[in-house]
């Protein structure tokens, strides 16, 4: 790192790779359950600022891996509980694992500070802009790659109190991701130097404009009520997930999940990811039909987390599925972005089915475009566990549907932080979408969620309930929902070259001093 001569190696290495390291880790503040969104944008400023005194680009690397590492270790490791807890993993191999898995997750940062380096070496604002550009760029590509894992994408942290949120239902969440990006790249200029120079109120200026565009976006509403509000009853059944699939729970839970349905209130009634543990067309004679029939009687609808099947050429193909049945007619939603070793093992890893006990490891993939279902006289934008971190897959289903809903089973994840950020990435769909969000868990976060992100009604975690809520469909169209990630892409692109060509065309002049 740059330094003067009397520094030591140990102090090199503290600002280096200590400080971010425990930046990154204090950034987890930033997110649910906590909310503490300054602190996000407080830590990323820490790493620009290491970043800008990086003498190259391999050190600003070695200290966005320091802060990606950080970062992952304080916040995924709930993978350990998913895999030695639920996984059967043995505890020293599973530890293992889950520190590959962040370590692979850090890489992303530090190819951010390799990459701000190179294009924008001289620092300064121009080159803190830069690093906000870059790192908002590897975020969208850590989405992406390898099917995706956007899992603590830093514009979450925003969502949903931060003035920064605002910015969501233009420009998603690598928008905001790239404004708190920018937020600290203002600040980590401002510290740079202690003089009060002109660049120094420069970032200051940009700072306070960002924050105030922010706040006025969130006054703006982009869509409008498109009818009365629906009553929906969210199950929550607190299922252990070392029981779910056990035959001698199965019969208690499919009776337990039948005298919720029948006790619910709700137009629409939805139940959790795979709530009943069995095969649509392995249920019990006649369970289904009960169902169907009493929420005809009553005008009602219900959505039915399950497997479906069906046999392909000479095998059976399996799909994480929402059913409904109901007064309206019978229909289908087949999630499409399934989770890696979790629902499927990618091409030369069959050896991990010998380590993992995790069932249904083998679903097959819904087709894409899949439409709304129709349920309560409204369309609902369905998404399956973890396809709400992905915004730009579930926007595919608007402007049509009127009301968001996601079913899950964040039991996988036990008492660990996961549940609360899922919740929190919901919200920011909210947000993006100028939509409600309803969720149905199997142990928690079960909530629903206004347009503006808000959570307005929750069950607690780890207790049997209904949850009766009252969203209002939504009908318009956000420019997010119009533009998906472009805009947010663009702007990124904008902050990398626009400091790039100004280096290129008037390059910086060095400071007068002694011996010039």
């Amino acid at each position: 790192m740059s330094a003067g001569r009397g520094d030591s190696s140990a102090a090199i290495l503290a600002r280096g790779l200590g400080v971010p390291a425990l930046a990154g880790a204090a950034a987890i503040l930033g997110f649910a359950p906590f909310y503490a969104w300054p602190v996000a944008i407080a830590s990323l400023a820490a790493l620009f600022l290491v970043w800008l005194r990086s003498g190259s680009p391999l050190q600003a690397a070695l200290s966005g891996y320091a802060f990606g590492l950080g970062l992952n270790l304080a916040g995924v490791s709930w993978v350990f509980v998913s895999l030695h807890e639920f996984g059967s993993m043995p505890a020293p191999l599973a530890a293992i694992a889950t520190f590959l898995f962040c370590a692979f997750l850090a890489i992303f940062p530090a190819a951010a500070g390799w990459a701000a380096r190179r294009t924008v070496p001289d620092g300064g604002l121009a080159g803190a802009v830069a690093m906000a550009g870059w790192f908002a760029i590897v975020e969208w590509v850590r989405g992406w790659i390898l099917t995706g894992f956007p899992w603590l994408t830093i514009g979450y942290s925003q969502v949903p109190a931060s003035p920064l949120a605002g910015f969501a239902p233009v420009v998603g969440a690598y928008g905001v991701s790239l404004a708190a990006a920018f937020a600290a790249a203002c600040l980590a200029a401002a510290l740079a130097s202690f003089a009060w120079s002109r660049e120094r109120w420069t970032a200051l200026a940009g700072l306070a404009i960002l924050v105030l565009a922010g706040a006025l976006l969130r006054i703006a509403s982009w869509t409008d009520p498109a009818g009365p509000a629906v009553t929906v009853s969210l199950l929550q059944g607190n299922v252990s997930q070392h029981l779910k699939w056990r035959e001698d729970v199965r019969a208690a839970t499919l009776e337990d999940y039948a005298r919720m349905a029948l006790e619910s209130k709700g137009r629409v009634i939805v139940l959790p990811e795979t709530a009943l543990p069995a095969f649509l067309d392995r249920l019990p004679p006649g369970y289904l039909e009960t169902l169907a029939d009493h929420a005809r009687r009553e005008g009602r609808d219900i959505l039915l987390g399950t497997v479906e099947r069906r046999f392909a050429g000479e095998r059976f193909e399996y799909f994480n599925s929402v059913v409904t049945r109901g007064a309206s007619p019978p229909q289908s939603y087949r999630k499409r972005h399934l989770v890696p070793f979790g629902e499927f093992i990618p091409p030369g890893f069959g050896f991990v089915l010998a380590v993992l006990k995790i069932p249904l490891t083998d679903f097959g993939r819904g087709d894409p475009g899949q439409p709304p279902l129709e349920a309560g006289g409204i369309a609902w934008a369905v998404a399956i566990c973890y396809e709400d971190i992905f915004g730009e897959e579930l926007i595919d289903q608007l402007p049509r549907a009127g009301v968001l809903v996601n079913v899950s089973n964040d039991a996988w994840f036990g008492e660990s932080l996961a549940a609360d950020q899922h919740l929190q990435f919901s919200q920011m769909r909210a947000l993006e979408t100028g939509r409600w969000m309803v969720r149905s868990t199997n142990t928690g976060v079960t909530a629903a969620i206004d347009e503006r992100g808000r959570v307005v009604a929750r069950l607690p975690a780890f207790v049997r309930g209904i949850l009766e809520a009252s969203p209002v469909p939504r009908s318009g169209a956000t420019p997010y929902v119009r533009w998906g990630n472009a805009a947010a892409l663009a702007l990124a692109a904008l902050a990398i070259g626009v400091p790039a060509i100004r280096r290129r065309r008037w390059p910086r002049r060095p400071a007068a001093g002694p011996g010039r």
